[in-house]
């Protein structure tokens, strides 16, 4: 009891304590953290830096506690975050941070913003500055008569908003307007994010919290080591499956997606895996002990025409740490790999390696790539992390043949130097092409890239009705009877590529477009790969790229 009175006392001495050991254990350091954490609970801090630094230790600690008595401290200093007296004394410089009672305030996009406006409509408005956009939106979402008088009002667009809204904040009713609008949804999307408003979120119970975002899953696995440095051997890790994969229902689909799309939001990043997530094809995967994955599918009328799509969580003990996305297509997978800030340091390499492991196993995927944009390419994040070299250094290798001779440079340096880093400069030029890993070198199986597929089809640019016809008739589909309006539609938007195929086994070809319209789009998957060498050299013939079968 002395000790924790001394420890509160003294809060900047014990936050720094605590900063120092909550990454050490052992028997005696969890007795401490304990009393750290329960002095800090009860302690007014002089910063809103110093409460920012004392929520991301408990976050980091509630996803590796030491045992028991720090998983209680921690959690219940958690729970009580929000109504800490320092951080209402400092709530506006926290603004934006996630934490629980501090509002957040980002430009959301459409699905983001209509999620946010139907779950808390009364918490949901736009920041202080309206700009253009909103105000020449207005006359397309309010009635005829209202359109013309604010074409020809002088009056401020906050002033118009609060006349229209009624009851409603100005946000909600801007959304519920556009939700409204005769058109479909990718209109809808077009013109709320034209539009590019700024919203805020007020805090509340049970609002979008970094705080508070948690989801049980299996026992809580207790750390008792610091976090791994040794890099992991992938062609090892990839034959080891994960330990339990199940699809679950709709309703806890719709959960977890919200626990995704909260992780996101928090943070003031957005993807679009979770924003047009399907509750119908999310599978939770536990694996290694205390580490579970959701691996969410899109909505049918979101995905890419050709590869499949998943947006993963990464959950430790239940608590987000990182998201993944994959891009799979035949037997390859691009796999863009994120750990949040908080969680940075820790074993990011094994769990790396574990997605590819489940890419492997739930995905069907043998290599796989890292797009440049994650390796430091426009991101300077990725590069300030050196993002190129954790991933070289598990063994990924660039195929474009200019890198590569700036990698075999690299290299001779770090040998003849000890220390070297290779530059800012230097790690822009890396991170100007894909890196691959390969199951088997013998067999490579490198994903094409498609972007630009669409522009260089031969049926680019004619009627999308008319070309897919034509596609009906070559396959030799009767009719679509019995066919979902999803499925038509992927007939429609694939037709194009169909018809770059040449001959190929109807049954692939119907099995892959169907599969795109299904809840589960892994009969997709399979379908293109009944017929990939069709696949492999329709895009060869679109992109004049070689690419091995």
């Amino acid at each position: 009891m002395l000790i924790a009175t001394l420890y509160a006392s003294r809060p900047m001495k014990s936050l720094r304590r605590l900063e120092k050991i909550h990454r050490e254990y052992g028997d005696a350091r969890s007795a401490e953290k304990v009393a750290l954490v329960r002095a800090l609970d009860r302690a007014h801090l002089p910063s809103a830096r110093a409460v920012l630094r004392l929520h991301e230790i408990l976050l980091y600690l509630r996803a590796f506690p030491d045992d028991p008595a720090v998983l209680h401290a921690v959690e219940r200093a958690l729970t009580r975050f929000g109504a800490r007296r320092d951080l209402v004394r400092f709530r506006g410089a926290l603004a934006g941070s996630g934490i629980a009672g501090a509002e957040l305030r980002y430009r959301f996009f459409w699905p983001m913003a209509r999620w946010l406006a139907g779950r808390w409509p009364e918490r949901l408005d736009y920041a202080d500055e309206l700009e253009p956009p909103l105000r020449a939106a207005l006359p397309l979402l309010a009635g005829a008569l209202e359109a013309e008088a604010i074409r020809r009002s002088e009056r401020g667009t906050r002033s118009i908003l609060d006349r229209l809204r009624g009851t409603r904040t100005a946000a909600t009713w801007v959304v519920g307007r556009i939700g409204a609008l005769p058109a479909d949804e990718a209109v809808r999307e077009s013109i709320h994010d034209a539009i590019d408003a700024p919203y805020v979120l007020a805090p509340e119970r049970g609002a979008p919290s970094r705080t508070l975002a948690h989801r049980a899953v299996g026992p809580v696995c207790f750390s008792t080591s610091p976090p791994r440095r040794d890099r992991p051997n992938l062609a090892r890790a990839l034959g080891v499956p994960p330990v339990a994969v199940r699809r679950v229902s709709t309703v806890e689909g719709r959960r977890l997606i919200d626990l995704a799309r909260e992780a996101m939001v928090t943070r003031n990043r957005d993807l679009d895996a979770f924003a047009w997530g399907n509750p119908r094809d999310v599978r939770l995967v536990e694996d290694a002990p205390g580490l579970a994955f959701v691996l969410v599918g899109v909505a049918p009328e979101r995905r890419l025409p050709l590869p499949a799509v998943h947006g993963w969580l990464t959950l430790r003990n239940g608590v987000p740490t990182g998201y993944v996305q994959s891009d799979t297509l035949l037997y390859t997978s691009e796999i863009a790999f994120n750990t949040f800030e908080t969680y940075r340091g820790t074993d990011a390499a094994h769990v790396f390696a574990r997605v590819l492991a489940v890419a492997r196993h739930l995905l069907g995927a043998r290599s796989f790539s890292i797009e440049p944009y994650q390796l430091g390419h426009g991101n300077e994040e990725g590069l300030s992390s050196g993002a190129w070299w954790f991933y070289a250094h598990l063994g990924f290798v660039p195929k474009d043949a200019a890198v590569l001779r700036l990698h075999a440079s690299e290299r001779r340096r770090m040998r003849a130097r000890a220390g070297h880093r290779s530059s800012p400069a230097v790690l822009e030029r890396l991170a100007t092409s894909h890196l691959y890993w390969n199951e088997s070198p013998r067999a490579p199986a490198l994903l094409p890239l498609v972007p630009q597929l669409g522009l260089r089809l031969p049926a680019a640019g004619r009627d999308p009705e008319e070309v897919a016809e034509q596609a009906r008739r070559r396959f030799g589909v009767r009719s679509f009877s019995g066919w979902t309006r999803a499925e038509r539609a992927a007939w429609v938007r694939l037709a194009p590529f169909l018809l770059a195929l040449g001959p190929a086994p109807r049954e692939g070809v119907i099995a892959a477009v169907r599969g795109k319209g299904a809840h589960d789009e892994d009969l997709s998957m399979e379908g293109w790969r009944k017929i990939r060498r069709q696949v492999s050299r329709g895009i060869m013939r679109a992109e004049e790229t070689s690419w091995p079968t």
